[in-house]
């Protein structure tokens, strides 16, 4: 399987434009955002709900404990949420209302319930491709830890940020800063008018 990309940051700036032409803008907001800043998988962001990341208070918390029904390899582990990720939280929160602490935090149109792995997936390669990029959805997950290798932060402390129980497996993240991108670009769609003037299913 190629490896995912390394988004630069003309191409976040690029999503995050592509994103608010979509329906569910905010939803799809908080799902890249929660990839791209805090380095959730996609399996990871489809099981969050609500009370893992609001206090019985209403309170964003500043981490997220990942039961291991939520997580790769059935393992728990914390997330740590930056100053930026819980502002979108509150953001979200507060336009959404959402009252049941065990619903979705990222729920699909249909019925309310929650994605799957793989529909999420499906979610994130779309918007990707709308935005020109032709990756996979571990590109923000691999970016958050790239740039953190970038500013310096130590291997070992990325090793626990991503959740890996191996070393080995941050091989993929080793300095790439200066990486030149390899993935195939696809048709850029016009921000204005996607699929000539149809907006996403989603």
């Amino acid at each position: 399987m190629a490896q995912a990309s390394v988004l630069t940051d003309p191409e976040i700036r690029r999503v995050f434009r592509i994103i608010e032409t979509t329906r569910h803008a905010d939803r799809n907001r908080l799902a890249f955002v929660l990839s791209l800043y805090a380095g959730l998988r996609v399996g990871e962001i489809a099981a969050l709900t609500i009370g893992d990341v609001l206090t019985q208070k209403g309170e964003v918390r500043r981490e997220i404990k990942l039961d291991p029904r939520q997580t790769k390899g059935s393992k728990g582990r914390t997330v740590v949420l930056s100053s930026r990720v819980r502002t979108e939280i509150v953001e979200y929160v507060r336009t959404h209302r959402i009252q049941r602490h065990d619903a979705p935090l990222i729920s699909s149109q249909r019925n309310a319930s929650a994605f799957s792995n793989v529909t999420l997936s499906m979610l994130f390669k779309e918007i990707y491709e709308l935005a020109g990029i032709r990756t996979s959805s571990h590109s923000g997950r691999r970016t958050f830890a790239t740039r953190l290798n970038a500013r310096g932060v130590g291997m070992r402390t990325i090793q626990k940020l991503m959740g890996h129980s191996e070393t080995g497996r941050m091989s993929a993240f080793t300095p790439i800063a200066a990486e030149k991108r390899t993935s195939r670009r696809v048709r850029l769609v016009p921000i204005g008018g996607i699929a000539l003037g149809q907006r996403p299913s989603w």
